[in-house]
This record gives C-alpha cells, structure tokens and sequence, in this order.
C-alpha cells in the first residue's frame, strides 16, 4: 500500500482517513436522529450513545493520525466530552437510576477515557476535565493510580494510591511516575510504549490496519496518549523514544501551547514572569506544585529541580 507522509502512521492514506472521517460523522448524524426519534426505546438510545461516544473518539484518532494538526483537533474534544455526557445521561434514564454504575468494563474501555482525558492535557483543553471526572468520580475517585496521578494537576482533592484498575499496559505506566530520577523515567516511558500495544490483544482495534482494502476498513490509528501527557506533565525527556505509538508531536504542542488571541484559555509562563491569571498553575520541575497565584504575582523558580527549567501551566480556576 503507497501512504501519505501527512499520514502520522504508516498503515493508511489520506483518501482512507477522508472516506472512514466522511462514515464515521454520517453514522453520528444517523444516531442523533434515532435518539431524538420518541419511537425508540430508553433500552436502544443508551446503546446508541454509548457508539456515539465510541465514534466521537475514533474521529479525534482518524483525524489525528491522517496528519491534522493540535488547532484542528482541539475543537473536536467538545463533541467527545459531550458525547460522554450523552452516554451517561441515557444510560441513567434507561436504568431508571442514577445509581448505576459508571466503571470500565474492560481494559480498552478504560485506555480510551485514559485517551481522552490525556487529550484534553495535550490540546490545553483542561476546562473540559472536570465534566469529564463528574461522570466517573462516584464509582472510581481513589480507585486507580493513573486516573487520579493526572486528574491531580486540574483537582486538589484526588487520592494518593498505587491501586489499578487494570496492571497491563498501566503498572509500566506507574513506574514512570514513581520513578526516582528523569533517566529513569525516561527509560521507564519508552519501555511503556513498547509494551502498550501487545497488551491489548484482545481489544477489538487490535490488528485493525489488517482490515484495510483500499479506502476501506477499521484502522483509525493506534496512540498512547496517556504516555505524552505522562511525559509532558513530569517533564520526562522524550527525545530517544521512537515508537510509533508516542504522541511526540502533540507533547512538544503541550510544552509550547500560547492560546490564539482573544482566546479563553490559558497556555504556559516562564518562572519569574508576572502571572498571567489569577488561578491555579502547575509545573513539571516541582512534584506537587499546584498552587493558586493572583494575577501580577511572580511565578516562582526551582532552579535546583533535576526535572528541567521551572514552566508553569494554568490549571483551573480559584474557586475563592
């Protein structure tokens, strides 16, 4: 098969990623007219939000991997994030409570809200992650390592745990965390990436590029998101990791991200330079570091940090 080299993975062309991106938003299309229609069951809508939200994610991954860049990706994460809301909303209404249960049935169901929550650190898209841990605190909040190491950053209140939900691919994951030096996890991350994809054999994406037959098939791309924004919120030396699976280049858009003029969001600030916003900010020199600042006041620098130069990133609102 002759690729594109827009292409970010080698395994599909442009006019492959054209025709899937062109299904996948007609499919969408199709379910928001069967569940607005009142002849469909409660049962049968919550199944449809649930591939809706499945969708929603498969066109961030096609789009992704046919080569659009961070500026054309971010906007899709609201559909995503709204799409998981969706989801939730049926599901209670089809169960008939609100009681049941917001979990992750296996673990591919888990590395894709892993995905996409790691997406929304990458893109700075960090207002949407409290929608996002909304749905899922209730049944998981204290649960798993992974979930709360990166929810930290954007929540004082999550727990400290070395608890998974799910060891492979992710105890490899959290030894990245908790590893004592830069080279170490360093090291530690690439041996993450090389173990990501035989881990989910039994995914139903597994071998997905196998299915391809000219422009058609299943393969949107695979990404281990989780491991840039690992990378990007410890600041872990990337630059020997050579896996197709690493998202280098939306890692490097994260350490670089300046919002567009008269944009709501907030990007990054050097140590010594005023404070752009009152709020809460973070930096990968310091474990721990998020703190509120009021705007105007100097953001401070770590200069003996083994972890790099002190950058700091907005990471919420001050609730006071």
């Amino acid at each position: 098969m002759s690729t594109d080299k827009q292409c970010r993975q080698s395994f599909a062309t442009t006019q492959y990623f054209q025709k899937y991106i062109s299904l996948l938003n007609d499919w969408n299309n199709d379910i928001f007219n069967d569940i607005a229609n009142p002849l469909v069951s409660d049962y049968y809508s919550a199944i449809l939000a649930t591939r809706l939200r499945r969708n929603a994610y498969t066109l961030i991954s096609c789009s992704y991997s046919a080569g659009q860049s961070p500026e054309q990706i971010a906007p899709q994460l609201d559909a995503l994030i709204a799409a998981y809301e969706k989801d939730r909303e049926l599901s209670i209404i089809s169960y008939g409570s609100d009681e049941v249960c917001a979990g992750f049935g296996e673990n591919d169901d888990y590395e894709q809200f892993l995905q996409t929550l790691s997406l929304c650190i990458l893109l700075g898209r960090g207002e949407l992650i409290p929608r996002l841990s909304a749905i899922f605190d209730r049944d998981n909040k204290g649960q798993d390592a992974i979930y709360e190491t990166l929810l930290s950053f954007y929540d004082d209140s999550r727990v400290k745990t070395d608890e998974l939900l799910f060891k492979r691919p992710f105890a490899g994951l959290l030894k990245v965390i908790r590893a004592a030096t830069p080279k170490e996890a360093s090291k530690l991350l690439d041996k993450y990436c090389k173990d990501w994809y035989p881990a989910f054999k039994k995914a139903p994406w597994y071998d997905s590029h196998l299915s391809i037959d000219g422009d058609e098939g299943s393969y949107s791309g695979y990404w281990a998101f989780e491991a840039g924004a690992i990378a990007f919120l410890f600041n872990i030396d990337d630059s020997q990791i050579g896996h197709m699976v690493y998202p280098r280049d939306l890692v490097t858009y994260a350490r670089n991200f300046t919002p567009s003029a008269g944009s709501a969001q907030i990007g990054r600030v050097e140590a010594g330079q005023p404070c752009p916003r009152a709020g809460y900010w973070f930096t990968p020199a310091q474990n721990g570091s998020r703190r509120s600042f009021q705007q105007g006041e100097t953001m401070p620098d770590f200069s003996d940090s083994s972890w790099g130069a002190t950058i700091w990133y907005w990471s919420g609102e001050d609730p006071s």
